[in-house]
């Protein structure tokens, strides 16, 4: 049986993945419909609207990563703009990040509420980094308006006890095939308490990869050689996924498939 899946979250205009047609190609092959592929800044947007106009599995997301809001020009707010304007797009990634050396959360704050709340005019599906800031962005959440199609948390890794009052919000959950590897145990304990309803599955190609037993495309960087993440390994992370919630493999394709359309809204 042939599956349709739908990646949440990667970066495929990453400089490390070299050659980009012979990726996708694979891609396309391994039963990839949909991949969500988003900016992290000024400097990245433009080689992702390009991938979109090249390649109709992309679909676009725009926006400012915690870790390069200190790199933002003075236009960002319009450039941004422009990007989401250019074609049927989501935000992102944008987030919260106190994992990072000598971070700045109240500018990482101003950033991340400020494309909060354009999500939330525009309804558009919004895609939100967190790292050790998980009690702030809940109260930001709260406090802020939200987009009416949710939200997705990107390779969550909040607590069990925080799943529900998020879902309550409009949050969704991606898993990476990073979450497979044995030390994150307890991540893979919080996604059993995902709502079926609420579960996404995401690469985050070039980075988070499989264990290497369930590593089906080997790839390396461009430059460097050092082993990174293939987007057609999300096949992998849909097996995973199946054995972590003991859920068939075409159950959870399809209700996946489900999720991906009502956030993303793409057919």
């Amino acid at each position: 049986m042939s599956l349709r899946l739908f990646d949440a979250h990667n970066h495929l205009q990453d400089e490390r993945l070299g050659d980009i047609e012979p990726i996708m190609s694979t891609a396309k092959d391994a039963g990839i419909a949909k991949m969500v592929v988003n900016g992290s800044c000024e400097e990245d947007w433009p080689q992702v609207l390009a991938l979109t106009k090249k390649f109709p599995e992309v679909l676009p997301s725009f926006g400012y990563h915690p870790w390069y809001v200190h790199e933002r020009t003075p236009e960002w707010q319009k450039n941004l703009l422009h990007f989401l304007d250019a074609v049927p797009s989501a935000i992102g990634e944008i987030g919260l990040d106190r994992w990072i050396k000598d971070y700045d959360l109240p500018q990482q704050e101003e950033v991340f509420i400020w494309q909060l709340r354009l999500a939330a005019e525009r309804n558009l599906p919004v895609s939100i980094h967190c790292l050790q800031a998980w009690g702030r962005l809940v109260e930001i959440l709260r406090a802020e308006p939200r987009p009416k199609c949710g939200f997705l948390l990107h390779s969550y890794g909040g607590s069990e006890e925080l799943v529900k009052p998020l879902a309550e919000l409009g949050a969704y959950f991606s898993l990476p095939g990073y979450f497979a590897h044995e030390r994150k145990q307890k991540q893979r304990e919080t996604f059993r308490h995902v709502p079926k309803d609420r579960l996404l599955i995401e690469t985050d190609a070039p980075d988070q990869p499989l264990p290497d037993k369930r590593n089906q495309f080997s790839l390396s960087d461009a430059k460097s050689r050092k082993p990174i993440n293939h987007p057609a390994n999300l096949k992998g992370v849909y097996e995973f996924a199946s054995e972590l919630l003991e859920t068939p493999l075409h159950i959870l394709a399809k209700q996946v498939e489900e999720n991906f359309q009502r956030l993303f809204g793409r057919k």
